[in-house]
């Protein structure tokens, strides 16, 4: 069922919305400036863990825990495929992996 539904070599689906909160937070350090427009730090080194070692579902197994348009993004070579919804990857935003034995780095 997975794989149907993942016909393109790459596919991302563009979530629909999302919600905000309004937090108070420190103000960003100013590192200089670039064509007159200052750059920020917001976040450290590492402040968003990537997804090092993925544990993967069938498609059956991801199809009774998944909404039918439920958002990912996708890999497909040959008989292969894999997708990554894109709600874990809102806190994670890299997955760190190996696909058809080569490493990759799907980013969000």
């Amino acid at each position: 069922m997975l794989r149907q539904t993942i016909s393109l070599v790459f596919l991302i689906c563009l979530s629909l919305g999302a919600l905000t909160v309004q937090a108070e937070r420190p103000e960003p350090e100013i590192h200089g400036e670039f064509q007159g427009d200052k750059m920020y730090t917001l976040l450290p080194p590492d402040g968003i863990p990537a997804i090092l070692d993925p544990e993967y579902l069938t498609g059956e197994e991801a199809a009774a825990q998944m909404s039918a348009d439920e958002p990912v993004m996708g890999l497909v070579a040959g008989d292969d495929a894999v997708c990554w919804s894109t709600w874990q990857l809102d806190a994670h935003e890299i997955v760190n992996d190996t696909f058809n034995g080569t490493a990759i780095a799907a980013t969000w």
